[in-house]
C-alpha cells in the first residue's frame, strides 16, 4: 500500500517537509559511501532552513501542551491502555523540555560554524562544489567513514528535540482519523467536506495501481483526480475502477 498525503494548513506541511527531510537524512548518514554524506549534509541544510520558520518551535510548544492536557484527561478511561498513556504522556514531556532549552533559532549551530556556511554557500551554485572550489570539504570527504558519520550525528543532535515533537504531533494527527473505503468508476472524486475541517487528508492505494491521485482542497470541498503514474503526458485514469482508502486527520 503506498499512502498519499495533503495538508490543509502551512503548519503541518512544514511538519510533513521536516519529517521526509529527517528519514532521508537517516537514509544518506547510513551509508559509508562518501556520496552519500554529501547528500545528508546537503539535508542537513534544507533541514535548518525549513525549521527556522520564526513559529515553529512556539506552534509546537503549544500543541504539546494541548495533547498534554488532552491526552492526561483520559487517566483512569477504562477504554484506554494506562501503560501506554503514560509512555505517550512521557514522550510528550520530553519533547517539550528538550525544545524549551533549545536556545535561539532551530539550526543556529549550523549558522555558526563559518566553514559550513562556506560549504552550503557553495552548494547553491551549480557545480559550485568541486575540489579546486572546496579542497577542504573534498579533504573531508575522503577522511573515514565512521569519522565523517560522526560529524553528521553531531551536526543532527540539536534537531533531536523538534524531530521527536514532530513525530509525536504527526503520529497523533494519522491516528485521529479512520480510513473511509471509497470507490470511483471514471478516475475522479469529489466530495463536500462540510463540517469536517480536517487538517490532513490521505489517500491509500495498493502498490501496483499505475495510478496516482491529485488531490486539491479547501475547507469545503474535496476533489481527487486518479493520473497516470510515470513519464510522459498525464492523463486521467478513466479506464479502470479504482478503490481506495480516504481518511481525514484533525488534532
Amino acid at each position: 500500500m503506498i499512502h498519499y498525503e495533503y495538508p490543509l494548513s502551512e503548519r503541518i506541511r512544514t511538519l510533513l517537509r521536516l519529517e521526509d527531510l529527517f528519514d532521508r537524512f537517516d537514509a544518506y548518514a547510513a551509508s559509508p559511501d562518501r556520496h552519500a554524506h554529501h547528500a545528508a549534509l546537503l539535508t542537513l541544510f534544507e533541514m535548518a532552513e525549513v525549521a527556522a520558520r520564526a513559529d515553529l518551535k512556539s506552534d509546537l510548544l503549544q500543541e504539546l501542551d494541548r495533547q498534554k492536557s488532552v491526552l492526561a484527561a483520559l487517566r483512569g478511561n477504562p477504554r484506554v491502555q494506562d501503560r501506554t498513556l503514560e509512555t505517550v504522556l512521557a514522550a510528550i514531556e520530553a519533547a517539550h523540555h528538550g525544545m524549551y532549552q533549545l536556545p535561539g533559532k532551530v539550526g543556529q549551530h549550523l549558522r555558526e560554524d563559518d566553514w559550513l556556511m562556506t560549504v552550503k554557500q557553495r552548494a547553491a551554485i551549480p557545480g559550485g562544489m568541486c575540489e579546486f572550489d572546496l579542497p577542504s570539504y573534498h579533504h573531508w570527504l575522503h577522511q573515514p567513514a565512521a569519522e565523517r558519520a560522526g560529524h553528521l550525528q553531531r551536526w543532527l543532535a540539536p534537531f533531536s528535540s523538534i524531530r521527536a515533537a514532530v513525530d509525536i504531533v504527526l503520529g497523533l494527527l494519522r491516528d485521529s482519523g479512520q480510513p473511509e473505503l471509497q470507490h470511483v468508476e471514471h478516475g475522479h472524486y469529489q466530495r463536500m467536506l462540510e463540517s469536517r475541517n480536517p487538517q490532513l487528508i490521505r489517500v491509500t492505494l495498493i502498490d501496483t495501481l499505475p495510478c496516482v491521485p491529485e488531490i486539491s482542497a479547501n475547507k469545503y470541498m474535496l476533489n481527487i483526480r486518479f493520473v497516470h503514474a510515470g513519464a510522459g503526458q498525464m492523463r486521467t485514469c478513466t479506464d479502470q475502477p479504482i478503490d481506495f482508502d480516504l481518511t481525514f486527520c484533525t488534532l
